[in-house]
């Protein structure tokens, strides 16, 4: 991404960070890289994915897209049944149980 996920650097990296968060992805599951502090990555990445923009997403190492690929994953339902079958969303809360109350 350009920037890092607190402080992005263009509109599509704050976007995909903002569909992460929505769709609930555990920041502990999540690694972010600003390819403006490394040129050879910010290119790396490109040739690696044959994919000319940044941000780019990838889930265990596989390409998944970018930006636009997000946006149109996010509403059509995809992104949200991948990020879950890969385990990758923060667990719910189980429901808590009633407390009993003294008479």
């Amino acid at each position: 991404m350009k920037g890092t996920p607190e402080t992005p650097q263009c509109g599509f990296s704050r976007a995909s960070i903002q569909i992460l968060g929505l769709q609930g992805v555990d920041p502990n599951k999540f690694a972010a890289f600003n390819v403006l502090e490394d040129e050879g990555l910010r290119q790396g990445l490109k040739e690696y994915s044959d994919w000319p923009t940044i941000p780019q997403l990838y889930l265990r190492k596989e390409f998944v897209g970018g930006c636009d690929i997000l946006m149109s994953m996010h509403q059509n339902g995809e992104l949200s049944k991948m990020l879950e079958d890969q385990d990758v969303l923060v667990p719910a809360e189980a429901p808590k149980a009633p407390q009993a109350t003294e008479p």
